[in-house]
């Protein structure tokens, strides 16, 4: 079978079953999955190296969701992919619920580049088409859970700009609907840097 038609069928049997059951985690059966997760996103979640997302107070769901994604290769990562084929399929949401009970701490930011970014998070840019990035992930950054639109409130500034530059140049594209590919091809190198750490700012 081609590789890539097995990866798609893989990934809607994967999604398939986990939305069947969303929401359906054990954060605490999930503390004792997320060993390995530690070395480089910390015991709860707050990464203290900018490269590495942080992950607590992230939606369940997405988590999963990423995951997925790097088992059946819709997100690339030399790093996750093998970390990611390592968690078994039904401990994904165990794992996705211990994280989402935790609680992001600020990251961070270069305030004049936060200033900036805070009137395109809030607003967007209407001149060229960028529409208000808390239309999806909320006042404060924390994302809509059930819509897998991810919090971003507190996350580090050098890893949102690096995924907002992978959306941009087609490296990253598990977006639902290629929806940040479309509103990331509007935004300028310094708007991408601007909200970045007004992003890094919210809690």
């Amino acid at each position: 079978m081609n590789s890539k038609i097995f990866k798609t069928l893989a990934a809607a049997g994967l999604l398939a079953g986990f939305q069947a059951s969303a929401f359906a985690g054990d954060a605490a059966a999930g503390e004792a999955k997320t060993a390995m997760c530690a070395g480089c996103h910390m015991p709860d979640g707050n990464s203290v190296v900018e490269m590495f997302p942080k992950l607590a107070g992230q939606g369940e769901q997405y988590i999963v969701k990423q995951l997925v994604d790097f088992k059946t290769g819709k997100r690339t990562n030399d790093t996750m992919a093998p970390m990611a084929m390592a968690v078994a399929d039904e401990d994904m949401a165990d794992v996705g619920a211990f994280f989402a009970k935790q609680v992001a701490t600020a990251s961070t930011a270069d305030e004049t580049k936060a200033a900036q970014g805070k009137d395109l998070y809030r607003g967007g840019n209407i001149n060229t088409g960028v529409p208000a990035c808390m239309g999806c992930h909320g006042p404060a950054g924390s994302g809509n859970a059930p819509a897998k639109y991810p919090s971003l409130g507190g996350q580090h500034a050098a890893y949102l700009v690096s995924q907002l530059n992978a959306f941009r140049d087609g490296t990253r594209s598990n977006d639902p609907n290629g929806m940040m590919s479309q509103v990331v091809a509007r935004m300028t190198t310094a708007e991408i840097e601007a909200v970045a750490n007004y992003i890094a700012t919210l809690k």
